[in-house]
């Protein structure tokens, strides 16, 4: 596995917080011309999401670890971004959800546990399952895309190391191969960022492609703090070409910008 090959840095203990932290920069910016080898891998995996959620399935990830963490943090985001249902997207982790914060021992290793936490959402064929896992052989993950595979749900990962057990289990692979880490298996650094930006464009080109965004802009959004409240009036100012005062009286009388600008 690339993603356990040593740093091409040594003797990081000796190095100053300058040299350290030019270093880290240096690997990083390679991420972004890794997935961007990946991207006919994530546009088939895209449009199988969207022809599931699309025909009312829903999207789930599963995982462990820092691959687990990052798909319950882009499931958690869909609901206040798109305002869509909180249970469209479904993060689920090795461990339960204590493990978001304290690690679980050898959850990770239980084959036979994700099939288990996915039924008990009542998984179905009208829905998706995305595996991420960096190292690609994660037990917990294997099991899961193996077990939903087999049972006619559509299977998509996203694994940072070339030829993978978690690849070979998904119909429909993303591999993003980001290398050595600067610290030496450490892949909550390059391999996590890469499996960020992945998700990133798995969730954002789905919603758009279903119609949840109107030009560029997040028109479904929940407004629940003065941030997005001021955000979603300066939508409508722009869109409308009308001043904060009247902006801010639609906002409140539809409550929402989609809302708002239907009523115009």
């Amino acid at each position: 596995m690339t993603t356990e090959s040593p740093s091409e840095y040594n003797n990081l203990e000796t190095l100053p917080t300058a040299a350290i932290l030019a270093g880290m920069n240096r690997l990083d910016r390679t991420v972004p011309e890794t997935v961007a080898k990946a991207l006919p891998q994530i546009e088939k995996l895209v449009e199988a999401i969207v022809a599931r959620l699309s025909a009312g399935g829903r999207l789930f990830y599963i995982g462990a670890g820092t691959s687990g963490r990052l798909g319950v943090v882009d499931a958690s985001e869909c609901p206040p971004t798109f305002g869509v249902p909180a249970e469209m997207v479904v993060g689920i982790m090795a461990g339960g959800d204590s493990a978001i914060r304290v690690a679980v021992e050898g959850a990770e290793d239980d084959a036979e546990q994700a099939w288990k936490d996915l039924q008990a959402h009542n998984i179905s064929t009208k829905d998706v399952l995305v595996g991420i896992a960096a190292s690609g052989r994660t037990p917990y993950v294997i099991g899961g895309l193996t077990q939903a595979r087999a049972a006619g749900v559509a299977t998509g990962c996203v694994v940072c190391n070339a030829g993978s057990a978690v690849a070979a289990a998904a119909e429909f692979p993303v591999e993003v191969v980001t290398g050595p880490e600067f610290l030496t298996g450490s892949t909550r650094l390059k391999a996590g960022s890469a499996q960020k930006m992945v998700l990133n464009m798995l969730t954002t080109a789905t919603f758009v492609r279903l119609g949840y965004v109107r030009g560029n802009k997040m028109v479904d959004m929940k407004l629940s703090n003065v941030k997005l409240v001021e955000r979603g009036e300066r939508m409508l100012m722009e869109e409308l070409g009308i001043g904060e005062a009247e902006a801010a009286e639609l906002l409140k009388q539809h409550g929402s910008v989609r809302a708002a600008l239907q009523a115009r």
